[in-house]
């Protein structure tokens, strides 16, 4: 149930999609938090690669 949630928050198909009754700043702090998860993610992803070989 809670990976279904964040795998929801993190597509980027449902980055975009109407939030209810949500104000302009509120969108923005999500979509700032998103981006910042993918590139904590890329960065991990990065130094896993640089580790290994």
């Amino acid at each position: 149930m809670v990976l279904k949630k964040i795998a929801r928050y993190l597509n980027p198909l449902t980055m975009f999609e109407k939030e209810g009754n949500k104000n302009f700043n509120l969108k923005m702090m999500h979509g700032i938090n998103r981006v910042s998860i993918f590139m904590f993610l890329i960065c991990i992803i990065i130094m896993l690669v640089k580790f290994v070989f």
